[in-house]
């Protein structure tokens, strides 16, 4: 055994823990590399223009990312602009609000919706929600909103409104349960200020614990953000699978997880093969660059501090 005041241990543990550290760092380089590697045929023949170029013609082996990159984002910007706002306000219900004995089982509820499999959202979506999208929802926004051109054209039911509406419902329970320990993280004090100075209770939660917490939450919203950026096969099920860029979210659309998904198994050819790989390069990019994007806007964010109360 190592004598008393023995640094062994220490040290020990310490360079396990920087092995630890390098194994992710090798981890992505790896990932990153492979991709690459497969995609060097596509990289060569198209270049830059991959990125930008709409036609995807496996027969004339013309291949463009842009579609999947706008379908990528659209969806996820959908997801996000439904499952952050209810997040945050079921996290402040459960925190601030609800009674003892409601919360246990809502947020049992919040476990178990993370739980669903994608594939069940996938077959509930097809034969559930996209019905009465197609004939309540979308039906109503055309009428109502028509005058907008994210609200025209026929409706599909398949679509990228209702790829982001899943990709909401399978963020949801991420989003809920970061933003409730964030929340809850907030000390009492500020609250007690906040009512020491006369504060309403709509007034405590805006100032004293919503400003408090606006970093986490904010992270929470990212975090979110990486999961719908990379959904797969409930996105397949219901967005339509086209590659085609529409003002309409009543059109169908195409991911990029969707179309390495969906066509890499039918991809008979080197180039083709070479393309998803590529694809498959974008979304590894694409993911880095919003998280990289997003620890930029948390350091920027981190001298303001918490709001007080005046």
């Amino acid at each position: 055994m190592p004598a008393p005041g023995s640094r062994g241990p220490d040290i020990a543990f310490k360079w396990v823990a920087m092995f630890a550290a390098a194994m992710i760092v090798v981890l992505i380089v790896m990932v990153g590399w492979e991709l690459y590697y497969g995609s060097r045929l596509a990289i060569a023949k198209f270049g830059a223009g991959f990125l930008w170029s709409s036609e995807w013609d496996p027969v004339l082996e013309r291949f463009g990312a842009l579609p999947f990159i706008f379908g990528t984002l659209v969806s996820s910007l959908i997801a996000l602009l439904i499952a952050v706002p209810l997040g945050v306000a079921t996290a402040l219900f459960l925190t601030e609000l609800a009674p003892l004995k409601m919360r246990q089982p809502i947020i049992i509820a919040i476990e178990m919706l993370a739980a669903v499999p994608s594939v069940i959202f996938g077959l509930w979506g097809i034969f559930v929600l996209i019905p009465w999208l197609r004939d309540s929802l979308f039906v109503w926004l055309k009428r109502f909103l028509g005058f907008l051109p994210l609200f025209q054209g026929p409706i599909y039911g398949l679509s990228m409104l209702a790829a982001g509406i899943i990709i909401a419902i399978m963020i949801l329970p991420i989003v809920t349960s970061i933003s409730r320990e964030i929340l809850r993280s907030v000390p009492n004090l500020q609250r007690e200020a906040a009512y020491a100075l006369g504060a309403t209770r709509w007034e405590v939660l805006k100032i004293a614990v919503l400003s408090y917490a606006r970093r986490g939450l904010f992270g929470a919203a990212v975090l979110g953000l990486g999961r719908a950026l990379g959904e797969t096969m409930a996105v397949t099920m219901v967005i339509g699978n086209r590659p085609q860029i529409s003002a309409s979210l009543f059109a169908p659309g195409y991911t990029l997880a969707s179309v390495v998904a969906n066509e890499f198994t039918e991809a008979t050819t080197d180039l083709y093969q070479s393309a998803l790989f590529e694809i498959g390069l974008v979304l590894f990019a694409v993911a880095i660059l919003v998280n990289a994007a997003a620890q930029v806007m948390l350091k920027s964010m981190s001298g303001s501090g918490p709001v007080k109360v005046n």
